[in-house]
């Protein structure tokens, strides 16, 4: 029963192929191509005329980025502004209208209902009622130019006294009555010589000497006692080139000393 069945359905789908075969595309007869459609010169010039590829004339749609920035009327005037972009964070040196500055940070209130924002190279934003206003850096006046401090070893106790000396060089007599030596002891044991100013110290400092040094090497040989002060002291003879070696801050650097002859 089960092959009749199959049979048949054989029969039936070779029918439909033959058929699908030999029936026309349509039903209504031969099917033939529609023929293309030219616009006319009119219609086209028209639509081009109204069509824009580029969408300049769509509304272009503003995004919302926040309050809008202008310049403060403020009284206030920015004098200096240390800015890390790393972190954010930073401060201003901020001038009222009386001009007395002071220093501000991010957050902080500069004067009533005002606040500083943000900070840039050249500008800062302050918030006011909402509001972001910016201020730049007062560029009327150059830019003062800061000099190095003295050190406290540096710092002259009284008027410079020029040594007189030879070629620029110092005499021996001068270094003998203007630098002396003494032991310095680190840890309870003996750790160098001390160099020490007398007089005024425009000597001690014109042979490139400071406040602290420690001698530790004459010539490259490193001082092993106190007994070494008075070699060191005879060193500055006239005409001599003197090689020391100090311990300053920390670390050994070398102290070359003309004498003149």
């Amino acid at each position: 029963m089960l092959w009749w069945l199959l049979a048949a359905g054989i029969v039936i789908a070779a029918v439909r192929l033959f058929w699908m075969v030999v029936t026309p595309v349509s039903p209504l007869g031969d099917w033939r191509p529609a023929s293309v459609r030219v616009m006319s010169d009119s219609a086209r010039t028209a639509l081009m005329t109204g069509f824009d590829p580029f969408n300049r004339n769509a509304p272009v749609a503003v995004a919302d980025t926040g309050p809008v920035e202008t310049i403060t009327d403020l009284p206030l005037t920015v004098y200096g502004i240390r800015y890390n972009a790393a972190t954010g964070a930073g401060t201003a040196i901020i001038a009222n209208n009386d001009g007395e500055q002071a220093i501000y940070r991010i957050g902080e209130e500069v004067s009533p209902g005002v606040t500083l924002s943000a900070l840039e190279f050249d500008h800062i934003v302050l918030s006011r009622g909402g509001s972001r206003e910016l201020l730049y850096l007062d560029q009327s006046q150059p830019a003062p130019s800061i000099q190095p401090s003295a050190r406290p070893e540096q710092a002259p106790t009284a008027a410079p006294v020029t040594p007189t000396s030879a070629r620029g060089r110092i005499s021996a007599s001068e270094l003998s009555s203007g630098v002396s030596f003494a032991p310095a002891q680190q840890g309870g044991a003996f750790a160098g010589l001390n160099v020490v100013p007398t007089g005024d110290g425009s000597v001690f400092r014109a042979a490139g000497l400071r406040d602290g040094d420690v001698v530790v090497a004459l010539g490259g040989q490193r001082i092993t006692s106190p007994a070494q002060a008075a070699q060191l002291s005879g060193a500055f003879s006239p005409g001599s080139q003197v090689s020391l070696t100090v311990r300053r801050d920390g670390r050994e650097v070398p102290v070359n000393i003309t004498v003149a002859p």
